[in-house]
């Protein structure tokens, strides 16, 4: 079976026939690129820790009907790349600081065609342009809770929702994102369970809405966030 047909069958992550030879191209190309800015690149492997895991956000309503979207420190693409072909409809920003990082995305795209999928090469803190118009941010595998929350809290319009994917729950971390939380006007609506392939293990959706706007002194500059954490 090949990486596009073994996305058959995944639940809310299903995809037309169309949208899975995206997905199929998309894993070809990241496995042909030396200097893909991740370890998983086998396509099998890939389509289960990358694809697979960043559809399970379609669990969540406010995500299938996003028109509005920013992948926060994107990365290798994920899961902003595979939300993009998941939701054509939808505008996807992957935002991504390092300009190598950047150049790759750009490659990635293009070799699966998601054209509704933008680079933004930029800094969380310093993307004027993207403040309060998110419907929906992402983010998965970035930062501490804290810092993923001034990251994402300025982007997003009121009432839109933050998708923090995280690993095994620790009740110290989350008490800190929920005092993060209440000086960025967020709120913690729930942490799911996520099981993207059968023998996923120790894997949350921390879903926070933008309940309150986020006061004017955040972001703050450029690496604050992660040097001194809301929380910290």
């Amino acid at each position: 079976m090949n990486a596009a047909e073994s996305t058959d069958g995944i639940g809310t992550g299903q995809l037309s026939a169309g949208q899975r030879v995206q997905v199929e191209r998309v894993l070809a190309a990241l496995a042909a690129d030396e200097h893909a800015p991740t370890t998983i690149r086998d396509p099998e492997r890939a389509l289960r820790e990358h694809v697979l895991d960043s559809l399970v956000a379609l669990e969540l309503e406010p995500v299938r009907a996003a028109k509005r979207v920013v992948d926060v420190g994107s990365g290798a693409g994920f899961p902003g790349v595979a939300l993009a072909i998941a939701l054509p409809e939808a505008e996807v920003w992957l935002l991504e600081s390092q300009r190598r990082k950047c150049e790759f995305l750009r490659r990635l795209c293009a070799s699966g065609a998601v054209e509704n999928a933008h680079v933004v090469c930029a800094r969380a803190e310093e993307w004027r342009a993207g403040s309060a118009r998110a419907d929906v941010a992402l983010a998965r595998a970035l930062a501490p809770q804290p810092v993923v929350l001034e990251y994402a809290a300025p982007l997003l319009r009121a009432r839109g929702t933050l998708v923090d994917w995280r690993g095994r729950r620790e009740r110290d971390a989350e008490r800190a994102g929920e005092r993060a939380a209440a000086m960025l006007g967020l709120r913690r609506m729930e942490v799911r369970e996520a099981h993207p392939f059968p023998d996923a293990r120790d894997r949350h959706l921390h879903v926070f809405v933008k309940v309150e706007e986020t006061p004017a002194r955040f972001p703050r500059r450029a690496g604050v966030a992660r040097k001194r954490p809301l929380a910290g």
